[in-house]
């Protein structure tokens, strides 16, 4: 189950995502984003509380970069130890501008 909590302030979007974005998960934020991304020059997705992303949730934020590079900038913030290694081993992590990760390797 994902829990899409919004904050829009004029042109910034602020998007929290608790739970999980997955196969069943992913079409409700891609309708979300759908309905809000035309009028937004900042987003920022917040995954503190995100505990599982997969495939289909990457399709998703990568839909959604796509959009923010014609007009604006999209910022992922909060990022898990989890999500970070998936964004790294896919390659996302060279693409997306993440910030506030919490690294704790070795």
């Amino acid at each position: 189950m994902l829990n899409i909590v919004k904050e829009k302030n004029e042109d910034h979007l602020t998007i929290k995502l608790e739970g999980r974005l997955d196969t069943i998960s992913a079409p409700q934020l891609e309708k979300e984003l759908r309905q809000e991304l035309s009028d937004i020059k900042h987003l920022v997705l917040d995954f503190s509380q995100l505990d599982y992303l997969s495939s289909a949730g990457l399709r998703v934020i990568l839909s959604a970069q796509k959009v923010m590079n014609q007009q604006g900038e999209m910022i992922v913030r909060n990022v898990s130890d989890m999500i970070m290694e998936i964004f790294e081993v896919t390659g996302f992590s060279e693409i997306l501008t993440i910030e506030g990760v919490d690294f704790e390797r070795e």
